[in-house]
């Protein structure tokens, strides 16, 4: 792992910026292994002018925060799991703005800054501000992109007007072929989460949005042009759990099938505590179309 980040990090900031996203998938692969934070404690305190380690450090504490939080509705968590997220993001921000100005070309510090301004509820300047400074170095980063939907939801303080505003026009004006049609899917599912038990199904089935999720579709993973860069099988993931939830069967095995099994926990811990479980039921149910 550490010469594929070396590697990546000396190329980050390239013209394609595809260092860049590797660099920042790489580190965010490392920030969700528990207990990393004790390594990079030491790996700061040994090279403390080299920006990699504060970088892996700040995006652990981004994660080791939410892992403080939980997932729980926000009157549910307790004052010491507010007090120990906030501790956490406050290390997170100061060594994520350090590492973003030892390099300024980096991506990986701006996307993970992203998460945690929307923690710790820094507004919707702030909010921009660093979403536009990911894709300036970035362009078409599927995270970043993915990052700036959430912040744009309701329930962070946007509109569902917002979110597929902005779903819509970044994927219009991506070229066919690329990921950021998942965009579209992503805004729908989550106006889904917020519709009550019944209304949630109609919502996916219905002709306006089946019609979107096609385009979606055809304009991104499966349009002719799309190259599976690193990370593809979260798109994949996501339209798959969309089609079949819209009754799409046949649309969502051509999903299933690239993806071979691959399961990430994204969408799916929207249906399940056990996204494998609720994945391959999912699977199963589209197999025969």
């Amino acid at each position: 792992m550490r010469p594929a980040l070396a590697a990546a990090a000396n190329g980050s900031g390239g013209a394609d910026g595809a260092d860049g996203a590797e660099l920042t998938w790489l580190v965010g692969a490392i920030s969700d292994v528990p207990g990393v934070e004790q390594w990079t404690a030491r790996a700061i305190a040994d090279a403390p002018d080299d920006a990699l380690p504060l970088l892996l450090s700040g995006a652990r504490h981004v994660n080791w925060a939410w892992e403080a939080r939980t997932g729980a509705r926000a009157k549910h968590v307790t004052e010491e799991q507010w007090k120990l997220f906030h501790e956490r993001l406050e290390v997170a921000e100061e060594q994520l703005l350090e590492a973003a100005e030892r390099e300024p070309g980096w991506l990986a510090p701006w996307y993970f800054l992203q998460i945690s301004a929307r923690g710790a509820s820094l507004g919707p300047e702030v909010a921009t501000a660093r979403f536009e400074a990911a894709v300036r170095r970035t362009p078409g980063h599927p995270g970043s992109h993915r990052q700036r939907l959430q912040q744009l939801c309701a329930k962070w303080g946007g509109s569902h007007d917002e979110m597929h505003e902005f779903a819509r026009s970044a994927m219009l004006a991506a070229p066919e072929g690329s990921p950021l049609g998942e965009l579209v899917v992503l805004a729908h599912l989550e106006r889904w989460l917020d519709l009550p038990d019944g209304e949630d199904r109609a919502y996916l089935s219905s002709p306006t949005v089946l019609a979107e999720l096609q385009e979606a579709a055809f304009r991104s993973v499966l349009h002719p042009d799309f190259v599976p860069a690193r990370g593809w099988q979260a798109s994949f993931n996501t339209f798959a759990m969309a089609f079949s939830l819209a009754d799409q069967r046949k649309t969502a095995r051509l999903l299933f099938d690239a993806l071979d099994g691959f399961v990430t926990e994204s969408p799916w811990h929207y249906l399940s505590g056990d996204p494998v479980k609720a994945f391959r039921a999912h699977r199963d149910r589209c197999a025969a179309y």
